[in-house]
């Protein structure tokens, strides 16, 4: 027993992060969003429609109004920067840009920032490297699944998401950016992409190889590395726009919702606002 109660004492000892002892807590909107510029990185792409075009960028438009009345402090973009962060393609920005960069950094986290007269946009993206691990070792996961029958799993996983893909790619024609951003910010549509897209993999492998659960691990290990600069580019009281591509917003949504000193703000009001102005 009393071994057991040696980590909760160890941890009495130690200081408390800033965050948790400030009376404002960092907000952070998690704006999850489909790449508008697709650059076909993604285990499964969508095509997206032009979004340059006169009335998308009308509906790009009402996006970011909406979003701006929730007066952000800083514009977080998916990114990698050494710190302090900051994105210096946003300092050479310019609104005619987006005439012709579909890119949603661009579209939505450069438009809204200009918007709002920050100075600065930052990057917080985790990206692997020399001496860093693989954060989505997918080629194990499909080398084993080869090796040892388990490819069925793996290809209904897969058309699970290409049917989602086609849907978008149908229901983009009819529904305004806002809506289709609300599709993806749907909580319980977060949860069961997260579900289906990496907790199932869970089942891939055996006693021995876990190359499924490594797979997880690596997920969870490059969100939330992401959150922690978060963290850093954040003070107490700001409200941070946090946009990135909608397969980290489980876990960004879950760090903001768990971790002391932060509150996490639904986008789903401002963007049926942003909706409803674009009807």
């Amino acid at each position: 027993m009393l071994k057991s109660l040696l980590p909760v004492a160890a941890l009495a000892g130690f200081a408390v992060p800033a965050h948790s002892q400030a009376a404002d807590p960092i907000e952070v909107m998690v704006l999850g969003t489909y790449h508008m510029g697709n650059p076909g990185r993604d285990l499964v792409n969508v095509r997206a429609d032009d979004v340059t075009a006169p009335k998308r960028q009308a509906e790009l438009q009402a996006v970011a109004d909406a979003i701006a009345a929730w007066k952000p402090t800083k514009v977080l973009v998916e990114a990698e920067r050494p710190a302090p962060f900051t994105m210096a393609s946003y300092r050479a920005f310019t609104p005619d840009m987006l005439k012709t960069n579909p890119n949603e950094v661009y579209q939505i986290g450069y438009r809204i920032a200009l918007e709002m007269h920050h100075l600065d946009v930052y990057g917080f993206d985790e990206q692997g490297g020399e001496g860093e691990p693989d954060y989505f070792p997918y080629g194990k996961v499909e080398d084993y699944a080869k090796a040892h029958g388990q490819m069925p799993l793996l290809d209904q996983q897969i058309g699970f998401f290409k049917n989602q893909a086609a849907q978008q790619e149908k229901v983009q024609a009819t529904l305004s950016i806002a809506d289709l951003l609300a599709l993806h910010n749907n909580p319980e549509r977060i949860k069961a992409d997260h579900r289906r897209g990496y907790y199932a993999l869970l089942a891939i492998g055996d006693a021995e190889q876990q190359p499924g659960a490594e797979l997880n691990a690596y997920w969870y290990m490059r969100n939330a590395k992401m959150f922690a600069k978060i963290g850093l580019i954040g003070k107490p009281g700001d409200r941070l726009l946090v946009l990135v591509g909608a397969g980290h917003a489980y876990w960004l949504r879950h760090f903001a919702e768990s971790t002391p000193g932060y509150r996490l703000v639904d986008p789903l009001p401002y963007l049926a606002k942003a909706a409803a102005t674009a009807k």
